[in-house]
């Protein structure tokens, strides 16, 4: 099957994402011709690795089930120009791992750790972590972490930093949970590598993530298992 990787916009004038209004936008994809900011469209949980290492970019690329090609248009030269990747950060990581001899690879790896660190809020980690964990009582500990600090970095405008989250409405704290359970539970991201629309992918993998979500909540021996199917 050829890979299709999706095509992520840095635009060069201020957009708001045409579903959930968040703007302005740093970066966005396209569809039907209105802009849809990464969150929206399943893109959220990547990072940006900017063009210039050839090794470093190839080894990520290889190592991430879900990429994305950035790329900005320029005006002087008529033409859209790659910035660089959005990868999943452990095939950043497994990447950076394999660059060891690479100062530079070092650098940034421990620059973007820093970044990280001081992006979480501790209290609103927490506090997001244990409602998961009422809700979903037989979620993994370590993925109702794993859950609440992607959903609760500052400036993200994710869940965790909605009037919604901080309130711990179910629906947002459940979408969170959901959002997690498409990426890493079923094949959805493998289905947008293969060329299949957003829409239709989010479909096919709908029972597969209702029935985690269902194990998650009464508890039992499927609780927390993977569902490739």
């Amino acid at each position: 099957m050829d890979l299709v990787a999706p095509v992520v916009v840095e635009p060069l004038r201020r957009r708001r994402c045409s579903e959930c209004r968040q703007g302005p936008l740093e970066r966005m994809i396209v569809e039907f011709n209105a802009p849809v900011c990464l969150d929206c469209a399943d893109l959220g949980h990547l990072v940006f690795l900017r063009r210039g290492d050839t090794a470093l970019t190839r080894r990520a690329r290889e190592n991430s089930t879900l990429w994305a090609v950035v790329v900005r248009h320029n005006r002087r030269r008529t033409r859209y120009e790659r910035q660089g990747l959005l990868v999943e950060e452990a095939a950043l990581a497994e990447a950076e791992a394999a660059c060891l001899a690479d100062a530079e690879a070092r650098a940034r790896r421990r620059a973007r750790d820093a970044v990280r660190r001081a992006a979480l809020d501790t209290e609103i980690t927490e506090v997001l972590r244990a409602e998961i964990l009422r809700l979903f009582p037989s979620c993994p500990a370590d993925r109702a972490e794993e859950i609440a600090v992607h959903a609760s970095a500052k400036g993200s405008g994710r869940v965790g930093r909605t009037a919604a989250g901080r309130s711990l409405d179910r629906g947002a704290v459940t979408a969170a949970v959901r959002a997690s359970v498409r990426h890493v539970d079923t094949p959805y991201d493998a289905l947008l590598m293969g060329g299949v629309p957003r829409h239709q992918a989010r479909t096919r993998v709908a029972p597969a993530i209702e029935a985690v979500l269902r194990a998650w909540r009464r508890g039992g021996a499927e609780a927390g298992g993977r569902v490739r199917g």
